[in-house]
């Protein structure tokens, strides 16, 4: 299955295309003095559903913490997001960051430029878990079921950045002929061109790392009595997003500074990311699907 996948995916035969500048798409809002991005409002737009949405799922019988924890929680979750995603892209993609000035005559702080785009799911996600720790730690809660409550709504965040990925034309698949490629614009020796066909494989990551999985989450903890086995909710939304990425990256174009190390390892960054998360997301399912299920109620943290 996988060998057809990666062959579909490298087909370097190209043909018509929909072009993506003829979508009549915007880098953001325009406010006279500044842009709000929308990559920005993605990430924005993430945190305040995974709030407004954890306040309501605590709020149903067996919740293990109050609102004051989620309150916390959405806190210490953004800066786990940002600090942890920004550090996660220079660590894993692009470690010249580190270096700090920029030779151009102006000083200035390369690794903090947000601005300038560059965020790492796996870097967010390791500040996601050490913010959920810290929360957990100090009002002493189930550390494993917080990140259950956390992990239905994040998947929500997922969709709307990779959206956002496509609105700006970035993060583009690679070389294809089906019928719904899409032409980007990409710079060709200084100027600006119509590139070749390519898959719109932010939208493919958009469906399966976010609404395929926003909606598997919501039904599992609304409708079954999965947030009763601690572990369950987490492990599924691990091997999920971890085995959707895997998936997209044989349709995903590799970055440039990283296209010799995917060719020499036979996969991309991405992918030799996400092989312990799948592993990780397995495990921590079979432990709580073999664990006898909490009882109903009494599990709510203290008000």
């Amino acid at each position: 299955m996988l060998s057809l996948l990666a062959a579909t995916a490298a087909s370097e035969t190209v043909g018509p295309a929909i072009q993506w500048a003829d979508l009549g798409l915007t880098e953001g809002i325009e406010l006279g003095f500044f842009t709000l991005r929308w990559y920005s409002l993605a990430y924005l737009g993430g945190i305040i559903f995974g709030y407004w949405h954890l306040s309501k799922m605590i709020k149903a019988p067996g919740a293990p913490m109050a609102q004051r924890h989620a309150d916390d929680l959405f806190f210490y979750c953004t800066l786990g997001i940002i600090l942890g995603g920004r550090l996660g892209y220079a660590l894993f993609y692009k470690p010249e960051l580190f270096v700090g000035f920029e030779g151009d005559g102006f000083v200035s702080w390369k690794l903090l430029r947000l601005w300038d785009g560059g965020m790492s799911f796996h870097g967010g996600l390791i500040g996601v878990l050490l913010a959920i720790a810290w929360v957990s730690r100090q009002g002493n809660l189930s550390f494993m079921r917080v990140c259950d409550y956390i992990a239905v709504n994040v998947p929500m965040g997922m969709m709307l950045g990779r959206l956002a990925n496509f609105v700006n034309g970035e993060l583009w698949g690679r070389t294809t002929d089906v019928p719904w490629a899409m032409s980007f614009p990409e710079i060709y020796n200084g100027t600006l061109i119509a590139g070749p066909p390519r898959h719109p494989s932010q939208l493919y990551e958009a469906a399966l790392e976010g609404l395929v999985l926003l909606i598997i989450l919501l039904l599992m903890f609304w409708k079954t009595r999965a947030r009763y086995r601690p572990g369950l909710l987490v492990g599924i939304f691990t091997v999920g997003v971890a085995g959707g990425r895997f998936i997209v990256e044989f349709f995903r174009e590799p970055d440039a500074h990283l296209a010799e190390f995917a060719a020499n390892t036979g996969l991309s960054m991405g992918q030799w990311l996400t092989i312990p998360l799948i592993l990780l997301g397995l495990v921590v399912t079979l432990v709580a699907l073999r664990k006898e299920p909490l009882a109903s109620g009494g599990a709510k943290a203290a008000g």
